[in-house]
Parts: C-alpha cells; sequence; structure tokens
C-alpha cells in the first residue's frame, strides 16, 4: 500500500471546537481505505484562515515531505478549499508540491491535482475561484444583514467580543488574580501567568496556547475597557 500524508485545517476556534478536523479526517481515511492507501500522519492546522500563507502545520508537513525519511510523497486533503481558499495562495502552495514534484488528492475532487494538463488545471482553478467566491460571499452577507438590523433598530452589536464571552470573562478574571499584588508576594509575571493558563487548559481567542504578550495585550485591552 501506499503510504500517504493527510492535511486539514480549520480557520476559526469555533471549528475547533465544533467537528470540523474530524469531518476532514474521516473524509480521507474513508477515500484512503477504498483506494488502498496507508495515511501514515495526519497534520491539523488550527484556526488559520484560508487566505493565509503562515501556516506552521503545511510548513511541517513540506519539511517532512523534503526530508523524506519515510517514503511519503502524497498528500491529501478532504477538499481544495482546506488547502487554501484565496485561489493565488492555492495555486502558490500547488507549485511549491510540483516544485518538489509530490502528488496531491482531494477526497472530493479527486486525484492529479497538480497535473498541469489544460482540462485539469481548469478544474482545479474553477474549484479554488469558486472557494474564494463562497469566502467573499459569506463576509459581504454578515455585513448586508449587519446594516439591515442597523437600519431597522439604529444599532448593530454584532457577535460578542472573545472578553465579553463567558470563557473570555473567565479567562481574564484568572489573568487578573495571577497578576494581582498580594503582601510579601511579587506578582506573577506576564510569561508566567502564560504558563498557568496553558497548564490550565485555557486558550486563547485563536485556540492556541497563551505567550507572554498574550498576556499583556489582554491586560491592556482590560484597562481601556
Amino acid at each position: 500500500m501506499e503510504r500517504v500524508f493527510g492535511y486539514v485545517r480549520v480557520s476559526s476556534p469555533g471549528q475547533v471546537q465544533g467537528d470540523g478536523l474530524a469531518r476532514q479526517a474521516k473524509a480521507i481515511a474513508d477515500y484512503a481505505r477504498s483506494h488502498r492507501l496507508d495515511v501514515v500522519d495526519i497534520y491539523r492546522e488550527e484556526g488559520v484562515s484560508g487566505t493565509s500563507d503562515d501556516r506552521p502545520a503545511l510548513a511541517r508537513l513540506m519539511v517532512d515531505l523534503e526530508e523524506n525519511g519515510h517514503g511519503v510523497k502524497t498528500i491529501i486533503v478532504e477538499k481544495l478549499d482546506r488547502l487554501a481558499r484565496d485561489l493565488m495562495v492555492q495555486e502558490a502552495v500547488i507549485r511549491d508540491f510540483q516544485k518538489h514534484h509530490f502528488d496531491l488528492i482531494s477526497a472530493t475532487e479527486g486525484p492529479d491535482l497538480l497535473s498541469e494538463d489544460p482540462t485539469r488545471k481548469l478544474i482545479r482553478q474553477v474549484f479554488g475561484a469558486l472557494a474564494e467566491y463562497d469566502k467573499s460571499m459569506l463576509v459581504s452577507k454578515l455585513r448586508a444583514a449587519r446594516e439591515r438590523v442597523k437600519a431597522k433598530t439604529g444599532k448593530c452589536d454584532g457577535r460578542k467580543g472573545y472578553y465579553e464571552t463567558d470563557h473570555g470573562k473567565a479567562v481574564l478574571a484568572r489573568i487578573k488574580q495571577l497578576r494581582r499584588k498580594r503582601r510579601d508576594v511579587k506578582p506573577l509575571s506576564f510569561p508566567d501567568i502564560a504558563d498557568v493558563l496553558n497548564k490550565e487548559g485555557m486558550l486563547t481567542l485563536a485556540g492556541k496556547p497563551w505567550t507572554g504578550g498574550n498576556v499583556a495585550a489582554a491586560m491592556r485591552r482590560n484597562q481601556k475597557r
């Protein structure tokens, strides 16, 4: 059986907590099983936009492929828009795969996505353009909905900010508690507070571990409220 890697991506903390990653992993596993492929590992990108070219998990995947100590040269994604929503970013990633002679398979769109065959290239770019269009239309619809509510009521609060949610309030309260000055006890530094939050399983808005800089930013934000 040919050995392959899987790549899954979700762009928001809500999707990280939802079934997005599990759904994509299942689609990859189902495709691999029906085509006699062995999924060696799945690289997970959490809280990363489909229009971003900063992909830590994708970078690790590329390094592992280039080192090639495992004999893997094929990547499976659920759909092309999991690789990237933005067509230009998508084509840039695909060119990088092509340059190193890797193969890309979509469980939805099929194999041979890196082919320079004119028809295959057109199909790939159409799927990429549709994903980009869907993303743009979603943003436009949300904006129109907010404007409609504002026209009717005179205001539109939109989605709650992170520190207005129950989780955000709890995180901020914990930061203030850890930062509070006590008699004969030096307050924790921002990096130390980040370590405590991470050990307690509290995540940032992006669903990532805390750093000292994140904690400092949260304190500054609270002071402006």
